[in-house]
């Protein structure tokens, strides 16, 4: 049978194979003979008698083919003549092909201008989106969610940058307090130890708040008291110290100008004019023990 011969011929051996082949014992479909590819070859008679045979005699307008050379350009003035251009080079390639389209243009407007074929879409055109509004309002809301995003991912950038030059800026001067407080102590321990004589950095630590003051200051505008303020100066005084205020000073202290000796000794006038031991203040304070029973009699 068939089947039969099918399995044996797949059992044979390669030789065996070649032998039935020569013979002609194999049949068809079983084995593809390969031929060798056709050589390519450009028929341009052939291929313009297919033109002459499919082409329709109609009008150009009906037709609209155009076929020119490149225009003039920078490719074509580099290249003498079309096979200059490189193939494998794609600029020059696209722009070959750019410069054709172009010539091609410049070819057909002025043909259709004279058939009075207009080029150019009237303002008042209407023509149906191929998308639906439904799609197209997708599209925004997709679109607009990007560049919120966007927006988002910007405003975050520049938070963290503002941080961070910010933690910059404060590092910047714990280290400046760090080495103005380290220079301090290292003054103070020299001063200590009798290394130096010098109170410099004293100095330079008032100057520098009293510059900080005089700046604080100088920003606030300049007004004189108001009337509650100068009625309380005018009654009270301007403030100050008051404790201590009348003690002697050196220069009080040797001034002996004033000195009376018989208003100091309770000899002048209206000391009672019995010397030494004149009249006492009949205003004199009882004391503590006559206050004290004047206080439990009162109860």
């Amino acid at each position: 049978s068939d089947s039969e011969s099918g399995s044996e011929d797949s059992s044979l051996s390669d030789s065996e194979l070649q032998e039935a082949f020569a013979r002609g014992a194999l049949k068809p479909g079983l084995n593809v003979v390969l031929e060798e590819r056709p050589k390519r070859r450009n028929d341009a008679d052939g291929l313009k008698q297919c033109l002459s045979e499919f082409r329709q005699q109609l009008a150009w307008v009906e037709r609209l083919d155009v076929t020119s050379s490149q225009v003039g350009g920078p490719v074509s003035q580099s290249t003498s003549n079309k096979d200059a251009v490189d193939p494998e080079n794609d600029f020059q390639r696209e722009m070959s092909f750019y410069r054709q389209a172009q010539a091609a243009v410049l070819e057909a407007l002025p043909r259709l201008r004279k058939l009075q074929v207009p080029t150019r879409r009237p303002d008042d055109y209407f023509a149906e989106m191929a998308k639906s509004d439904q799609q197209m309002q997708k599209i925004r809301q997709k679109l607009k969610s990007k560049q919120e995003a966007m927006e988002r991912s910007e405003k975050a950038k520049q938070l963290r940058a503002m941080r961070k030059y910010g933690k910059k800026v404060q590092n910047e001067i714990l280290q400046r307090r760090q080495k103005e407080k380290k220079n301090m102590l290292n003054a103070v321990k020299k001063y200590q130890k009798g290394l130096s004589d010098k109170l410099d950095f004293l100095d330079e630590e008032q100057t520098s708040s009293q510059g900080n003051k005089k700046g604080n200051a100088s920003q606030r505008i300049k007004k004189g008291p108001n009337a509650k303020r100068r009625y309380k100066n005018q009654k009270f005084g301007f403030g100050g110290k008051k404790k201590g205020s009348k003690w002697n000073t050196k220069e009080s202290f040797n001034d002996v100008s004033s000195f009376k000796a018989k208003v100091a000794h309770n000899k002048g006038p209206g000391r009672g004019g019995k010397g030494k031991g004149g009249k006492k203040a009949l205003n004199k304070r009882p004391g503590k023990r006559t206050r004290q029973k004047m206080k439990n009699r009162a109860r």
